[in-house]
């Protein structure tokens, strides 16, 4: 089926949020948008979202209405979840680790660090299953776990002459009972290990504008009541 302008520029729109997310690097991003521009039929256009966490990857939706921005418990995290892992562990020895952006967990995936220090942030990762343990061992060094607050998340992990424990609060934000299981558990041993529920900028930044057009919303109803007296 042919496509039109419209579905063209929906799905650059989509590759522009994509892109703004972390969830496309700039140069794919070029590429993708170049495509969707040259795109004459449904058949082009599909691929370039079939990765991306969009409702509407199919060819179908292509000509409804756009769907919103995902804010607090409205992540689809269906669309998060079942993807193959890219990261099934992490080490550091006198150094550090990092895991961070688009990534996907595994479901056991093991975090070690002697001397040294690490970070994983969950907040924009997928997972390899709706089960996910994740155990943090460090000797005399720290680790710094960091989740988005509508993730389901337990911690229960032993500090010996250290800390291991869920240091901050929700962030206003509560569980999301369609959210994968996340089991965060381990040991630190003369160190510490610590769990913070925190929003991502991209997050925080899609709700400031969510309601700065509320309270748009808000003012042009008040004036129109008050243009009928």
């Amino acid at each position: 089926m042919r496509a039109s302008d419209a579905e063209r520029e929906r799905v650059a729109e989509t590759l522009r949020e994509a892109v703004a997310e972390g969830r496309l690097e700039m140069d794919e991003f070029e590429h993708r948008l170049d495509a969707a521009y040259k795109a004459r039929t449904h058949g082009e256009l599909e691929p370039l979202l079939r990765d991306l966490p969009v409702p509407g990857a199919a060819v179908a939706p292509l000509g409804s209405a756009p769907a919103g921005p995902a804010t607090g418990s409205a992540v689809r995290w269906a669309d998060r979840i079942g993807k193959p892992a890219t990261s099934g562990g992490a080490f550091a020895f006198w150094g550090g680790f990092g895991r961070r952006g688009n990534w996907t967990v595994g479901r056991k995936f093991t975090a070690f660090a002697m001397w040294g220090g690490g970070e994983i942030d969950l907040r924009e990762a997928n997972f390899e299953d709706r089960e996910v343990v994740i155990r943090c061992i460090t000797i005399m060094g720290g680790m710094h776990v960091t989740v988005p607050p509508e993730l389901n998340v337990q911690v229960r992990g032993i500090g010996i002459m250290g800390g291991f424990g869920d240091r901050c609060s929700n962030d206003g934000g509560t569980p999301s009972p369609d959210s994968p299981r996340v089991r965060i558990t381990g040991l630190a041993l003369m160190g510490g290990v610590g769990v913070t529920r925190k929003r991502s900028k991209a997050e925080k930044q899609r709700l400031k504008d969510a309601e700065r057009e509320r309270g748009r919303e808000r003012g042009r109803l008040e004036k129109g009541e008050g243009d009928r007296y």
